[in-house]
């Protein structure tokens, strides 16, 4: 039986006005006819490179891609174009760009089968049934405006899988829900796949998609690097073309492996080890440099604020009392759907409450137009928001310096202060970079470098490490953590990333519509 999904040899390079960027390198993977693959991969793995090839969205730049027989790579457009829309359903981590605004949940289900012709009476049944299984019946009316980030998130994947697609391809899936909502969301694709027998590629860097899956593949630096399968659950490390392996990092981090290792042949075994120095020079350790504002006391303060959507019964929050003071690090948590995204607004002043007061830097929030909300945000606030944001055709270092413009900031020290900033989370190789040209999780570390880049005396950041893999979601934890810790800094961050709550001084934990939020320090 011909294979569902053959990739042999896949190359896929992207030629940018800073040179070509490679991110896949001879990639081979074979997928059976409705097996269920998870694939994971740190940021900028080629994991998302690898699920646009095979939606027929990029063309390998070398090597071969066929999918049921098709070769994507020769397929002409037309032919592509009728592959996307007969057999592929794909669930973009850019989800909030396939919900039109005017649409409520219900009519963006059933639009994929109104799309292909599907009987009034029938696409709004399956569209129900969709949305009854992801928790969403209640809100089947609703507008995307009116859902929070993981709830829009969550309709993006029930339409993605509406019209029984012979391939389901997911990027990101879960990258905005908290904990139980993502449960619900694997548990939803994997009964929805099995029972219509359609292949999946699900991208993540959640292992929790490993769940569902027949098999879990590892992409390291644009390869396939390991696999497991539910009969051998450890990860096998696959050995390339030549006898290449690619050690997993965190093996090479706990091993004290740099950039030398040797290795030897013992018996059966080959023991990978530190290379002996030799008079190379130990890697240079960059960190942010915090600049000190002596900030003390409170930054923000909430006073029996209010919170009520026009139409809706209930508000979403109510009599929610609160103080962010320099030099603490807060965690606003609860599922999804909550308020989280709502509260951050409210505190940087983007929304307005319908009841209660607001005070950021001294200033009541209720005796400003927009305007001068705007000017203090851009005196006061960072705001690293669940899309970064960026203009795309600017370097890293462009967007990072445009936020400086924007706020009225034309300093000598420009360039310094977008060097620091970057470098601090992780991009110092990519300054010059078109943001284009970065992976989702460089994207997100570009926006909390623009917040940050002047120190503000309050930073709000929404679901940061939403899209990060596990090494960089702690790397941006800390940062923020030391930014709060180190620098006088009141930072407030929506997350349901366990991470994140570590690393916090205080919890606000946020509950159903008509419960009471709770504050609870975290205790160490």
């Amino acid at each position: 039986m011909r294979p569902a999904i053959e990739l042999r040899d896949v190359f896929r390079v992207h030629s940018t006005p800073e040179g070509d960027a490679a991110a896949l390198q001879g990639l081979s993977l074979t997928v059976a006819d409705g097996e269920v693959v998870a694939v994971l991969g740190p940021s900028g793995s080629g994991k998302t490179s690898l699920l646009r090839i095979v939606a027929g969205l990029d063309r390998p730049s070398a090597g071969i891609a066929s999918v049921f027989g098709l070769d994507l790579a020769k397929a002409s457009r037309v032919r592509l174009a009728s592959y996307r829309t007969d057999t592929v359903g794909y669930a973009d981590q850019h989800y909030a760009r396939a919900l039109p605004p005017e649409l409520s949940a219900r009519e963006q289900v059933a639009l994929p089968l109104w799309l292909r012709g599907a009987e009034r009476r029938a696409r709004l049944r399956r569209a129900d049934a969709l949305l009854e299984r992801v928790g969403l019946a209640a809100k089947r009316d609703s507008p995307p405006a009116e859902l929070s980030g993981g709830e829009q998130q969550r309709v993006a994947v029930c339409a993605a899988l509406a019209h029984s697609p012979k391939l389901f391809l997911a990027d990101e899936p879960t990258g905005e829900l908290d904990t139980a909502s993502a449960e619900l969301v694997y548990s939803l694709i994997g009964e929805l796949v099995r029972e219509q027998g359609c292949t999946t590629l699900i991208v993540s860097h959640d292992p929790g998609s490993a769940r569902i899956a027949d098999r879990v593949i590892h992409i390291r630096d644009g390869r396939l690097a390991g696999e497991a399968t539910g009969a051998r659950p450890a990860e096998s490390i696959v050995v390339g073309r030549g006898g290449w392996l690619r050690l997993p990092e965190e093996y090479l981090l706990r091993a004290g492996i740099t950039s030398r290792a040797s290795a030897r042949v013992e018996g059966d075994r080959i023991v990978v080890s530190p290379a002996e120095a030799g008079g190379e020079a130990a890697p240079k350790t960059v960190e942010l440099r915090i600049r000190e504002r002596r900030r003390r006391g409170v930054i923000a303060r909430l006073s029996a604020v209010e919170k009520r959507f026009p139409g809706a019964p209930s508000p979403i929050f109510a009599g929610l009392s609160a103080s962010f003071e320099a030099g603490r690090f807060t965690a606003i948590t609860g599922p999804s759907g909550t308020g989280k995204t709502t509260l951050l607004h409210v505190i940087g002043g983007l929304d307005v409450p319908t009841g209660g007061e607001v005070e950021v830097a001294g200033v009541a929030l209720a005796g400003l137009d927009r305007e001068q909300r705007a000017r203090l945000r851009a005196e006061q606030v960072g705001f690293v928001g669940q899309q970064p944001g960026l203009i795309g055709f600017l370097s890293a270092a462009e967007n990072v310096e445009l936020g400086l413009t924007v706020r009225g900031r034309q300093a000598d020290d420009a360039e310094e202060l977008v060097i620091e900033a970057l470098t601090a989370v992780g991009l110092e190789a990519r300054l010059t970079q078109r943001v284009s040209r970065l992976s989702m999780g460089e994207r997100a570390r570009v926006a909390i470098a623009r917040a940050l880049v002047l120190h503000p005396a309050l930073v709000l950041a929404d679901e940061p490490t939403a899209r990060l893999d596990e090494a960089n979601a702690l790397a941006v934890a800390v940062l923020l953590s030391r930014l709060a810790r180190e620098g006088g800094t009141a930072v407030v961050c929506a997350t349901h990333d366990p991470a994140v709550v570590d690393q916090a001084d205080d919890v606000i934990a946020l509950a159903e519509v008509g419960a009471a939020p709770e504050r609870r320090p975290v205790i160490a």
